[in-house]
């Protein structure tokens, strides 16, 4: 249900997904502009880097892993959802899910296709990389829905509007996770600090993995440990603060 509602809730999706294949087109040009004449930066060849950009879209909305909370708070559905017989973020998550899934039919597999005109080599680095990208990915999927969890009570806790954290989150997001600029090509040893930051398990570490950068149990480990440490943190902000929803919608 929720993948067919993107067609009726937004007729121009197909503009959406054009502006994103545009947006790939132009990450790409500024790579290849700034490793001009280089054969690799920070250890990383062009072809790694272009790669990563790629997969980093294709995989954006599992790698973001933000659901539909503050569409909740913010039209009042929230308050029927507590009427239902099931888990609350379960029932975000699903739909999350199910988004997710329409629009990698209708976007990520046509962009991998295309990936040959944009002159990238889509696969991972070795059948083993790709195999250990989708336990890195279920993880990243995990610790961004803890964070979204967390995003969710702090508004209410402090009476945000939900949009707040919500566009912080997108905005900061990309950058703070590595969807955007790798770790390793950020100046000033700031990728080496967020490494160790829950953003990092967002998106760097699978995305390194993918590619053949970094140690892969390393950062499995890592990703392992901000998903068990956030979601009872998670858990226990959300049973504080859920009495003290406020429903703008209705």
């Amino acid at each position: 249900m929720a993948a067919t509602a993107i067609v009726g809730d937004s007729p121009l999706f197909a503009l959406d997904y054009l502006l994103r294949f545009m947006r790939v087109a132009l990450l790409l040009a500024i790579w290849r502009t700034l490793f001009a004449g280089k054969p690799a930066v920070a250890g990383l060849p062009l072809s790694a880097v272009l790669t990563y950009t790629l997969i980093s879209e294709v995989f954006s909305e599992p790698l973001s892993s933000i659901t539909g909370l503050p569409d909740a708070f913010w039209n009042g559905t929230i308050i029927a959802r507590f009427l239902r017989p099931l888990n609350l973020f379960g029932q975000f998550a699903a739909e999350a899910g199910g988004q997710w899934l329409f629009n990698f039919a209708l976007f990520s597999i046509p962009l991998l296709l295309c990936a040959p005109a944009f002159g990238v080599n889509p696969l991972p680095a070795s059948p083993a990389a790709g195999a250990l990208f989708l336990v890195s990915l279920a993880l990243a999927i995990s610790v961004g829905l803890a964070i979204d969890y967390i995003a969710g009570s702090i508004a209410v806790g402090f009476e945000f509007s939900p949009w707040i954290l919500e566009r912080t989150r997108r905005a900061l997001g990309g950058l703070l996770s590595g969807a955007i600029i790798p770790f390793t090509l950020m100046p000033w040893d700031i990728g080496r600090v967020l490494a160790w930051s829950p953003f990092a398990a967002l998106a760097s570490a699978p995305l390194q993995i993918y590619i053949g950068k970094g140690d892969p149990i390393r950062l499995l480990a890592l990703q392992a440990f901000w998903a068990i440490a956030l979601w009872p943190v998670a858990a226990r902000l959300w049973a504080s603060m859920r009495e003290k929803i406020v429903s703008y919608g209705g």
